[in-house]
């Protein structure tokens, strides 16, 4: 039997890369700044025109400083600036804009968008289901099975399970230990200080796991990784901030959501949604067209 699609869509990335790249000169009527709005906007259009998609469902991030994992390490993410009220208000914009283009979308205060993935991708996969996760962030890369697709849509480059470990360096089902190890800046990971991308690609080409790295942390002194000494005294002395990343890396898939093919399936979207909605937000007729385009009466 032929599998079926799902697209998977980290959505905060898109909604944050279309405030980077829009100008902020782009307001509604009211003269709000709503430049991230129409470049969100106009990426979900073009990938609801390319995919046709049967399903497809988004995530956004609510959880910079309430995630389970700041309970686990409290500096997690804690390099972040907050942002901005006026991003705030267009994050609103584009998660609402979502629901009204009928894609489902998923949030938590709890978990973040990557752990809703996660568990939506897992809950498919039992039901015949090939996942295409639309993001750009590696992390995601540990989700993928036999099948799937890592597809960076900025750069228009998708990968699958056999491609990880050349774009990425190491195989899916280990890019959990791969940032346990380097540790990951961008989210505050700390891993194992002094342990660098390369070193950790060589210790988990050696060991295979974290796990095993620790089981036969006495072997690595005298292996052939570059250091092995000092490699041996950093993976000692920072043992614990180790598994600690292990954790913080790891996507949870068991997250508690409402989810069922009924709500991941796509809708077409009403004339009326959509023009009560650029009415009430003050939004162009040019993007108002456009997202028209879709509806049906």
């Amino acid at each position: 039997m032929k599998k079926r699609k799902i697209y998977l869509i980290d959505a905060s990335i898109y909604v944050f890369r279309a405030w980077f790249s829009m100008p902020d000169s782009i307001v509604n009527s009211d003269g709000e700044p709503v430049n991230a709005v129409y470049g969100y906007a106009y990426f979900l259009c073009q990938l609801l025109e390319k995919t046709q998609p049967t399903h497809v469902a988004a995530a956004f991030d609510e959880s910079l400083n309430s995630s389970f994992r700041n309970k686990i390490y409290p500096d997690y993410k804690a390099n972040r600036e907050k942002a901005p009220e006026d991003l705030k208000y267009q994050f609103m914009l584009c998660k609402k804009l979502t629901e009204i283009l009928g894609v489902s979308t998923f949030s938590s205060k709890r978990y973040e968008a990557d752990d809703l993935i996660g568990t939506i991708a897992k809950q498919v996969s039992k039901q015949n289901f090939q996942t295409s996760f639309v993001t750009c962030d590696k992390d995601l890369s540990q989700l993928l099975r036999q099948g799937d697709t890592f597809w960076n849509y900025a750069k228009d480059t998708k990968h699958n399970y056999k491609d990880c470990r050349q774009v990425f360096g190491v195989k899916p089902e280990q890019m959990i230990d791969f940032l346990a190890l380097a540790g990951d800046s961008v989210d505050n990971i700390p891993g194992v200080a002094g342990i660098g991308s390369k070193t950790a690609i060589a210790l988990l080409d050696s060991y295979g796991s974290l796990k095993n790295i620790y089981t036969q942390l006495e072997k690595i002194r005298c292996s052939k990784i570059r250091g092995a000494q000092r490699v041996y005294e950093l993976l000692k002395e920072h043992k614990k901030s180790a598994f600690i990343s292990q954790q913080l890396a790891t996507v949870v898939c068991n997250v508690p959501m409402k989810t069922g093919l009924k709500k991941l399936s796509y809708t077409l979207p009403s004339t009326m949604r959509i023009n009560r909605f650029c009415t009430q937000y003050g939004l162009g007729d040019r993007l108002r067209q456009r997202l028209l385009n879709f509806a049906t009466l």
